[in-house]
């Protein structure tokens, strides 16, 4: 059965826990079970005005005939949700939502409707902040999904379909649920009616807090079929900081491969229980290699903290800053070790998002390199994102979405490698030939490496 991401294709709390919206948490946690059922009423009329709508507009190039040249330009409509989680404006919903973007609008449950930036997304927990130019919003509170048991019941708010405002209620099914593509993601897992539209909405508990992010759903068709994932609050929050402060998520890592211990598996190393992270494979020269960690080596312990399955370890690990130090036990010939690793940096092309291209005279875009996850959707090798853009891009023809797939013939795989092409053709007359790709569809555009704004200025980097 194929993992679906419902990614809004149809045709949202403070850091902290408040109270300022008027929730009574003394009657919210004397659930009334009418018929069997808990009553929700009060929970949706408290919490549901800081859920919001997204509607995000993407640019698309299709070819009006065969064997023509000319392209349409169309564009393509998305919607999904979000929650206010700032009275000042500060929204978070999912990275699939609002990625590629042309334009974002957030549409309140008043019906008030604002233009949104993205301040940042990441695009390997898939978790995206929005602001807009608003105040005096209500907000949700947030919840501890640690302290969520299975069984419990939940609540989803989103718009499904674009059926905004839509209230649908399932229990929890699971706890740190990990996903094919999604290894640093413990997911909540539940039977909550989720859809396409709902994606980037809040999952609340009894209690009215938000303790995860709907995501995600297992099926067959693309709709609901009582598989849905979530991504823990907390994990959220820890992202919206660092997109709040630096547009940018640092992570760490040791670099290891690890994988579930089977009954099987902890009998033949003569552990007392089938839990722990087994490593699979330890990347040379890296942290854990330099620790002393070895392939068949199990992961108990990450400072203290147990290790269930081997999701626990990657999350414990990749929310350690580079440099710092992590206290690992680990289990090797039926005896336990004990190993002092110092983390390195996560690199991947979601950390590298803030390594911009910026040559002496600005070519008015900020790039990135691709997930391995998007070269495979575009069917892709290496490639560089544009994220963002400025008016002497745009004159060029370079959008925000768009792939740069090579420079003056040269593939084009990292950021550095485009600086320095971009700066060897600077001694060249005239303009230079970039190779895009712009859904589906690949086209040169010449581009001017010293071009000026309208006032005959060298134009600045985008922010």
């Amino acid at each position: 059965m194929p993992l679906a991401v419902a990614c809004c294709h149809a045709a949202v709390g403070g850091d902290t826990p408040s109270d300022a919206v008027g929730f009574d948490r003394a009657a919210s946690d004397r659930v009334a079970l009418d018929r069997g059922v808990p009553d929700f009423t009060r929970l949706v009329k408290a919490h549901g005005a800081a859920v919001v709508n997204i509607g995000v507009a993407r640019e698309a190039i299709v070819p009006r005939q065969p064997g023509e040249r000319q392209q349409d330009r169309i564009e393509d409509g998305t919607l999904g949700s979000g929650f206010i989680v700032g009275a000042d404006g500060y929204i978070l919903t999912n990275a699939h939502v609002v990625a590629r973007a042309a334009d974002i609008s957030v549409k309140l449950s008043d019906r008030r409707e604002y233009k949104a930036r993205l301040l940042g997304l990441d695009t390997l927990s898939d978790v995206a902040l929005l602001k807009i130019d608003a105040g005096g919003l209500p907000v949700v509170r947030i919840g501890d999904p640690a302290r969520i048991e299975v069984g419990e019941w939940v609540l989803a708010i989103g718009a499904p379909y674009g059926f905004s405002n839509s209230v649908t209620a399932g229990i929890v099914s699971a706890k740190g649920r990990s996903l094919p593509g999604a290894d640093y993601m413990p997911f909540l897992q539940t039977d909550v009616p989720i859809n396409p539209g709902n994606s980037g909405g809040p999952l609340f508990n009894m209690r009215g807090e938000v303790i995860g992010i709907n995501s995600r759903i297992y099926s067959n068709s693309g709709g609901y079929q009582g598989l849905s994932f979530a991504i823990p609050i907390d994990v959220a929050m820890r992202i919206k900081q660092q997109l709040q402060a630096r547009g940018v998520v640092t992570r760490g890592r040791i670099g290891v491969s690890v994988q579930e211990v089977s009954q099987a598996l902890a009998q033949s190393f003569g552990l007392a229980r089938p839990a722990g992270a087994l490593v699979s494979h330890v990347v040379p020269y890296g942290a854990a290699a330099r620790a002393g960690l070895r392939a068949g080596d199990v992961i108990l312990k990450v400072d203290r903290q147990d290790v269930f399955q081997s999701v626990d370890a990657l999350t414990y690990i990749s929310g350690r800053s580079p440099g710092q130090r992590v206290a690992v036990q680990a289990w090797r010939n039926r005896d336990l070790i004990e190993l002092d690793v110092s983390v390195d940096a996560f690199e991947t092309s979601a950390s590298q998002a803030a390594r911009v291209a910026r040559p002496s005279a600005s070519l008015g875009f900020t790039v990135r390199p691709l997930v391995p996850q998007e070269q495979a959707m575009l069917k892709v090798e290496g490639g560089l994102l544009v994220e963002r853009v400025n008016q002497a891009a745009l004159r060029s023809g370079v959008k925000a979405g768009d792939v740069i797939l090579s420079f003056n013939g040269e593939n084009v795989g990292t950021v550095e490698a485009l600086v320095e092409q971009i700066r060897q053709a600077r001694d060249a007359t005239g303009p230079a030939a970039l190779l895009i790709q712009r859904a589906q569809v690949r086209v040169f555009v010449p581009l001017e490496l010293n071009q000026t704004d309208d006032a005959g200025r060298a134009s600045p980097p985008v922010p």
